[in-house]
């Protein structure tokens, strides 16, 4: 997951849904690996791999107590030497009630290929509500971060999901979230534009042991790696 280490989340997001996956699994198990291969890897709309696909992978470790730790990566291509983003992350899943889930943590996002790219680097905390109910499961999602691509900027980014059960293993994922700069002096997304949005729609299914997804994004971002596009991912997860 990106993460928790799935293409169901564009990067840098990580929902409760796949936490909850995660730890369920990981009590009996208590590792687990994944890897995927997308169409394009998108970080709240906005390409990382100049439109181009990637190739990701990670391996987490869950506890008793709903801790878990994991690490992740991702080729990625920004137009400069940086071909890989390399994040570790640390958190806690709980259930409050029966249908309210809590999932909170750290992460720290490394970049790796070129003599700066490591100057990207910066650490988000993150705090994910779930909701779970005869329609659905929903989420309120939130990360927060101090010093936003090693710029100093402290960023802030808030999400609404909710996904649909169609039928039997087969799921519409439907969310919308919002990406803030609060220091417009060291960070602006577009022209003086301090924030952006980005919705989402998402079909997801799985087939022997692969999860698949084809999903409709689009930002108010103009530019080429952020408009409208259909990204397409598919993932293995390994318990063991």
């Amino acid at each position: 997951m990106k993460k928790l280490n799935s293409f169901f989340t564009s990067t840098h997001i990580f929902t409760a849904a796949v936490v909850a996956t995660l730890y369920s699994s990981a009590t009996s198990a208590n590792w687990s690996a994944n890897i995927s291969a997308v169409s394009d890897y998108t970080f709240n709309g906005v390409s990382q791999t100049q439109n181009d696909p990637a190739l990701q992978g990670g391996i987490d470790k869950a506890f008793d107590n709903g801790t878990y730790a994991g690490t992740w990566a991702s080729n990625v291509d920004f137009g400069g030497d940086t071909n890989l983003e390399w994040d570790f992350y640390v958190g806690r899943y709980q259930m409050l009630t029966d249908t309210v889930s809590l999932d909170y943590g750290i992460a720290y996002y490394s970049y790796h290929g070129g003599d700066d790219s490591s100057d990207g680097n910066y650490p988000e905390v993150y705090t994910k509500f779930g909701y779970a109910s005869d329609y659905g499961s929903s989420e309120l999602n939130f990360w927060y971060t101090w010093d936003y691509f090693g710029t100093g900027a402290k960023h802030a980014i808030a999400m609404i999901a909710h996904t649909f059960e169609l039928a039997p293993n087969h799921n519409l994922r439907a969310s919308f979230d919002v990406s803030n700069s609060l220091d417009s002096d060291k960070w602006l997304w577009n022209g003086d534009d301090t924030s952006f949005y980005h919705y989402r729609l998402a079909y997801q299914t799985s087939y022997e042991g692969f999860d698949f997804e084809i999903a409709a994004e689009n930002t108010n971002l103009d530019f080429d790696t952020a408009d409208e596009r259909i990204v397409f991912g598919v993932s293995k997860t390994f318990s063991f």
